[in-house]
């Protein structure tokens, strides 16, 4: 792994403040210490600090020379509520709240680079410093947009890292266009007829109806959409009853959709409003359906992925810059990327052999209990950054 010098020397200071982050999570749009704590670095290194886009949001500002080309780096600040499983001396000091999607190193990566940049100046415009809250489940990258982002920091791109676990520290990866799916959940309410169940004849009875449901919508994915475009429908929770001798008043039904473009979303949403209402009627029974879109899909565009995959190659060569198979999780970087151009990628995390005694027995996997960043990407990854803004900066 090939680091900047003077990254490097201050790879104790960043392993450091994202052990603290670390130690003390934050959840979606509560991030006011970590917040704090990212505008009095960036005010100690001499940059220019915003604060209040998306409520808790950091802007950190950097100029050097005439030119008024700028760049835009972005990092998520937020936790999830679940409770961590380590026990090494920097786990979460907080029940409930932990950093196991890696967003402390994320933070402490762009915070890394931001030291650098500040200090050496070898560009020629303007870095504008993203610390994006509430990446998890919030919509921080929309809010932050609303609060007018864009407008106050005009940038001609904006680029976001993640790590990556079970890929090789020292490699990154990127693939144009889609990168990660939309993510959308719906919620629909059968309501029939109770009865006594020895009187079935007496009632509606709901359960048979979601039961229905839940095999007909398969076919959206196998019948409905064009067998080239992704799609995952997922039925995750069916809610009914309450006694053995009772055929219920109502049957809920729960899950999630995901796809990586808006039209196949269209469509899953159309086939399953209808299929929903038709099959209802077909026994009698009625169906409220809620279709709540949350995430948009996360699309690379494709002059931008291709100037990031070219810095990849030159900072760790052509076998450690992999093309990325896109997933179906979700992330709200999404939202940046319909209103600028840009790409998102990773940076391995390693298989979790990184993690101290005291970890938990679990897999290093995100969204895990047993989860923990590695120290030894902040280097890296913030030199990637560096890098980054030089090469774009320098283009014609």
């Amino acid at each position: 792994m090939t680091a900047l010098p003077s990254i490097a020397a201050d790879a104790p200071l960043l392993t450091a403040i994202r052990r603290d982050l670390h130690a003390h999570p934050e959840l979606c749009f509560q991030e006011l210490r970590t917040a704090e704590l990212v505008a009095q670095r960036l005010t100690e290194w001499g940059i220019e600090v915003h604060r209040g886009l998306g409520r808790t949001g950091v802007v950190g500002v950097i100029r050097h020379g005439s030119s008024p080309r700028a760049i835009g780096l972005r990092a998520d600040m937020d936790a999830l509520p679940m409770t961590e499983h380590n026990r090494f001396a920097h786990a979460s000091r907080h029940p409930g709240r932990m950093h196991a999607c890696g967003h402390d190193g994320h933070t402490a990566m762009l915070l890394a680079a931001a030291k650098h940049l500040a200090a050496q100046r070898d560009f020629d415009g303007s870095v504008y410093l993203v610390f994006q809250p509430a990446e998890e489940g919030g919509g921080g990258a929309r809010e932050m947009i609303a609060d007018g982002l864009f407008e106050r920091f005009p940038m001609e791109a904006i680029f976001g890292m993640h790590n990556w676990p079970g890929m090789a520290a020292g490699q990154f990866a990127i693939c144009s266009g889609p990168i990660m799916a939309s993510s959308n959940e719906f919620r629909i309410t059968i309501r029939g007829k109770g009865s006594h169940a020895a009187l079935p004849h007496n009632g509606i009875d709901p359960v048979p109806v979601a039961c229905q449901m839940v095999q007909a919508f398969q076919t959206i994915v196998t019948r409905n959409k064009k067998p080239t475009d992704a799609a995952v429908l997922s039925v995750t929770m069916i809610h009914t009853g309450e006694a053995t001798n009772v055929v219920p008043d109502f049957a809920e039904i729960q899950g999630t959709v995901r796809t990586f473009t808006l039209p196949v979303l269209d469509l899953v949403e159309q086939r399953m409003r209808e299929i929903a209402q038709h099959t209802a009627a077909a026994f009698g029974a009625e169906v409220d359906f809620e279709f709540h879109r949350n995430y948009p899909p996360t699309i690379n565009h494709p002059a931008e992925a291709e100037f990031v995959r070219g810095v990849m190659t030159e900072l760790v060569g052509a076998d450690h810059t992999l093309a990325f198979e896109p997933t179906m999780g979700a992330e709200d970087f999404s939202y940046f990327l319909q209103a600028r151009p840009g790409a998102y990628f990773m940076i391995g995390n390693g298989d979790g052999g990184h993690r101290e005694q005291g970890h938990g027995l679990g897999p290093c996997t995100l969204h895990n209990p047993n989860y923990d960043f590695n120290d030894a990407l902040i280097p890296l990854g913030a030199t990637l950054w560096v890098r980054l803004v030089e090469r774009w900066l320098a283009r014609p």
